[in-house]
């Protein structure tokens, strides 16, 4: 791994659980890079997923695909976030959703059987990835809560909150999409806010 992507890895490895630099050379060391041009399917709805692989650049998302072709947002992904399906993982059936580039994205991916050997190797590195699953656990109730309690509205100035330094990459349809909207909708929430 090169200096570039090495200083992002350990940036973004050190947001989720403080890790010195020989552990995280240590499991840089068991990664591969990976680069992804816009529109690029990372995993597919099917795929028996073994890998986490880390986003060191670029936005991408998680979608659903219905019996009609309709693609359904599950969640948008920036640096720092992460590309895998934890039931894949855990159980070995197939990814019940597609993971794809939005824009140019390069990741950082590591075998999932390889980190759980590291992390019963080394404290710091099980903590990590104790922290890692809590990270997705609280992502999933902040989303499920917004769908529940907040008007679209809250829920696209949550989105700016959130993303306020990707939002200008994400194309709206995909916004729209993530916030269970119509393009029609969030045109006409944008408008209220004077963001058009």
């Amino acid at each position: 791994m090169d200096m570039p992507h090495f200083a992002l890895l350990h940036t973004i490895l050190n947001q989720i659980s403080p890790l010195d630099q020989a552990l995280t050379s240590r499991v840089a060391h068991a990664m591969h890079i990976q680069h992804y041009p816009p529109n690029a399917t990372i995993f597919a709805c099917g795929d028996k997923v073994k890998t986490v692989s880390f986003l060191l650049d670029g936005i991408g998302r998680y979608f659903y695909l219905d019996r009609q072709g309709n693609e359904r947002n599950k969640s948008l992904v920036q640096p720092g976030g992460a590309f895998t399906s934890v039931s894949s993982l855990v159980t070995g059936c197939p990814s019940p959703f597609t993971t794809q580039a939005i824009t140019h994205c390069s990741t950082a991916s590591v075998h999932y059987s390889t980190l759980i050997e590291l992390s019963e190797q080394h404290i710091e590195l099980a903590t990590f990835v104790r922290r890692l699953y809590e990270r997705l656990v609280i992502k999933k109730e902040k989303r499920e809560a917004a769908f529940l309690m907040q008007s679209a509205t809250e829920r696209y100035q949550t989105f700016l909150l959130e993303f306020s330094e990707t939002c200008h990459q994400i194309p709206l349809r995909q916004v729209a999409m993530y916030l269970g909207i119509t393009d029609v909708a969030l045109s006409r929430i944008r408008n209220q806010m004077g963001l058009t």
